[in-house]
């Protein structure tokens, strides 16, 4: 579904991604690993066309960007950022159905609010909360209805961004569980982000690790412990030391 061939990003100087080489299969949940820097961000952003690379291609269920209907190619894709993103100023079910009110999908109010109350539900969250205000709920409550704006539109491709970021452990594994289910229900490809090796294991089919901007290891969760790699070691372990230098 997505393939990343020989993908080159800098900033100036600072050469991000330096030939990037991955298949995330339709329907996989692809988990990205990696130090801060690395450029995991940098790689979600190059498939939405949010930023351009210098060299190399990216293909999406194999063709090249959007072409010239890049608000139904923009349509695919569904996301749970990392700080939330919900808008104050809109209650929590405007925020859940923001897409299905604009663009080609443009549904009458009251069906927008009945699929975003439908989404609510099947994240966890009440009906009654729908006309409260995201600065209302507590941080989980805002990680669920963030999962639901992602999963509103029915999305084929979905990208989590630091999903658990600010959770206690315990909201967390609810949040994981939640997007595991969601994914293998909804038949959806998925791309995540995270530092959290405890989302990577609940979360992921397959990972790859990001390191000096290039994939330095990738395969099946399950084997990730017993890869033999050293930089995907250290890092799985949070070890000190190892080859990957700690910025001081």
């Amino acid at each position: 579904m997505i393939e990343f061939q020989d993908v080159h990003k800098s900033f100036g100087a600072n050469h991000v991604l330096q030939g990037v080489n991955l298949k995330v299969a339709k329907g996989e949940s692809m988990v990205i690993i990696g130090g801060s820097g690395t450029g995991k961000s940098v790689l979600i952003k190059t498939v939405l066309g949010l930023l351009i690379p210098e060299s190399g291609t990216i293909l999406v269920d194999g063709k090249v960007g959007g072409g010239a209907d890049r608000d139904a190619f923009l349509a695919r894709f569904g996301m749970l950022f990392q700080g939330g993103a919900l808008f104050d100023s809109l209650s929590v079910w405007q925020n859940v159905a923001f897409r299905l009110m604009r663009g080609a999908l443009k549904k009458p109010k009251e069906e927008a609010r009945a699929i975003a109350i439908e989404k609510l539900r099947r994240v966890g969250l009440k009906e009654e909360i729908a006309d409260h205000f995201p600065g209302e709920l507590s941080g989980g409550m805002q990680k669920r209805v963030g999962l639901a704006r992602a999963i509103a539109a029915e999305p084929e491709i979905i990208f989590f961004d630091e999903p658990t970021t600010g959770l206690d452990p315990i909201m967390s594994g609810v949040i994981n569980e939640l997007i595991r289910e969601i994914v293998v229900e909804m038949g959806a490809t998925a791309m995540t982000i995270t530092h959290d090796m405890s989302s990577v294991r609940a979360i992921a089919d397959k990972v790859a690790m990001l390191h000096d901007g290039r994939v330095q290891w990738t395969g099946p969760v399950g084997e990730m412990d017993s890869s033999g790699d050293p930089y995907l070691d250290q890092f799985i372990n949070a070890r000190a030391h190892g080859p990957i230098e700690a910025v001081r």
